[in-house]
């Protein structure tokens, strides 16, 4: 007896992975993904990292939902987002640097158009507090120009959309606590550990 599915033509499963790269790669090619996302794991949990091509625009914590982050995204920026990780390899490269003591500081383009006025001078501040040291939001005030906008400095880093790469963990109170964290208070101990260490 002979097997009647021998002479049918062979086909292929699609392999979705496969699908997915195809179209990363000819989204990339045709200027049409705005934003490309990937997470990463941390020891302060899993990170989800969002950029343009202009460079890293957000980085979230998992308690921020990061659906939530990426639907926000999509209508703020662009809904031309992809998970497209090779986009984010250098961010993600350095990043496992930084967790693992052998970087102190991020040389990655950066995409500051999620903040303005004084928080972006806030931000902008925040890489020069060195690694393994903090400053007060006093100290952050008055080194961005508003020395009585103590209180915008706090929401400057609570809203920080590049948090642990622009160091607002290394911001806290006057009396040497912690502060408020969008990671967490665990989250923000781990990383001043971290580089205490």
């Amino acid at each position: 007896m002979t097997d009647i599915f021998a002479s049918l033509p062979v086909t292929y499963e699609l392999n979705p992975d496969h699908l997915h790269e195809r179209l990363v790669a000819d989204a990339e090619r045709e200027g049409l993904l705005d934003l490309a996302y990937r997470t990463v794991d941390s020891p302060v949990g899993p990170l989800l990292l969002a950029a343009t091509d202009r460079g890293l625009v957000k980085v979230a914590f998992d308690r921020q939902d990061h659906d939530a982050v990426l639907a926000d995204l999509a209508s703020t920026i662009s809904p031309r987002i992809l998970r497209a990780p090779a986009r984010l390899d250098p961010v993600a490269r350095q990043l496992d640097e930084y967790f693992t003591s052998g970087r102190r500081a991020f040389d990655v383009p950066l995409d500051f158009r999620l903040a303005r006025g004084f928080r972006l001078s806030v931000l902008e501040h925040l890489p020069d507090i060195g690694y393994g040291h903090t400053e007060s939001y006093a100290q952050v005030a008055a080194a961005a120009g508003s020395p009585k906008a103590v209180r915008a400095v706090g929401t400057a880093c609570a809203l920080n959309p590049l948090p642990v790469v622009v160091p607002c963990h290394r911001v806290v109170r006057s009396d040497g606590s912690f502060g408020q964290y969008a990671g967490g208070e665990e989250a923000k101990r781990t990383l001043l550990t971290m580089e205490a260490a």
